[in-house]
């Protein structure tokens, strides 16, 4: 687990968490995007996900499977009351209206340029990118800004169109958008982080990473839990333990990530919170001069 407290302070290093915390609303009734529904989250798991969160200690928080507006004020000051103190916040209303995409920060959000409604082709008809792509820059101070782009990529759960084809059309999608960010500003300190529900062996990763050792390749943070382990996620329904949770950073970025202290949550009751674990870095707030 990631040290904070005053030993972090001192390096001038800040925490970046991604978490998707499965279902954090009310009861979902069965329907376009939850074909099951699923149960209102418990106070129990709510609670456990404060403490790790609080174990964590980020100073900007990416979320997936955020429910309503109410219940996104309601966990903001549940962390609040745990004394995580977030100054800003972003929240993205798309086309799924069960589970969003949602951002704390403990430092000022200086521009949003969250994408709503983002659509493609697919056999002859219009598809959206449910969740949208969240797209916020951050002031960590006068001098460094870090932009966050979360994402939540369509899940394995059966849809007629194929579930897999579909999440493949919104990575080509966030991959073109992150090419124009690039494009635009080749030494943008960019994050591109969230559920992308895939491995990395899958052409879903490699799209969003691009081409290696190209100006606009997004490197892929290779986080770790302290027994080494890399996986985020437990599928009940396949038994399978996997890592589809990712931290990207542009080549602006890297210089500035402690590799070091990428990690993965792990604790005896992660999956009394959430069936994914949380996964975090570190990152020194000043752009490094490079030869």
């Amino acid at each position: 687990m990631l040290a904070r407290g005053s030993a972090a302070e001192e390096t001038g290093e800040i925490v970046f968490c991604s978490y998707n915390l499965e279902n954090y609303s009310e009861a979902i009734a069965p329907g376009p995007s939850s074909p099951f529904g699923s149960k209102a989250k418990s106070e129990t798991a709510i609670a456990t996900l404060v403490r790790i969160i609080q174990e964590i200690h980020p100073d900007v928080l990416g979320l997936c499977e955020m429910g309503s507006p109410a219940k996104f004020e309601e966990f903001r000051q549940r962390l609040n009351d745990a004394g995580l103190r977030f100054a800003d916040a972003e929240y993205v209303t798309a086309f799924d209206e069960d589970r969003h995409l949602a951002l704390l920060s403990r430092f000022p959000i200086v521009s949003r340029n969250s994408q709503t409604d983002v659509s493609f082709e697919l056999n002859g008809a219009k598809e959206r990118v449910r969740r949208g792509f969240l797209d916020v820059t951050v002031e960590i101070n006068s001098e460094y800004r870090l932009r966050c782009l979360g994402t939540h990529l369509k899940s394995r759960l059966p849809v007629p169109e194929g579930e897999s084809l579909v999440r493949r059309y919104e990575a080509q999608k966030l991959r073109t958008y992150l090419e124009s960010i690039l494009a635009n500003d080749p030494k943008v300190n960019l994050l591109c982080y969230g559920d992308f529900n895939d491995t990395k062996n899958e052409a879903t990763v490699q799209a969003i990473a691009g081409v290696r050792g190209t100006p606009r390749h997004m490197e892929d943070l290779l986080c770790r839990d302290a027994l080494g382990d890399r996986w985020t996620h437990y599928w009940k329904t396949a038994d399978q333990y996997s890592r589809i949770d990712y931290l990207f950073a542009s080549p602006g970025l890297l210089p500035e990530v402690n590799a070091a202290k990428c990690g993965v949550y792990r604790s005896t009751d992660w999956n009394e919170a959430s069936d994914h674990r949380p996964i975090f870095t570190a990152i020194r707030p000043r752009n490094i001069k490079r030869q």
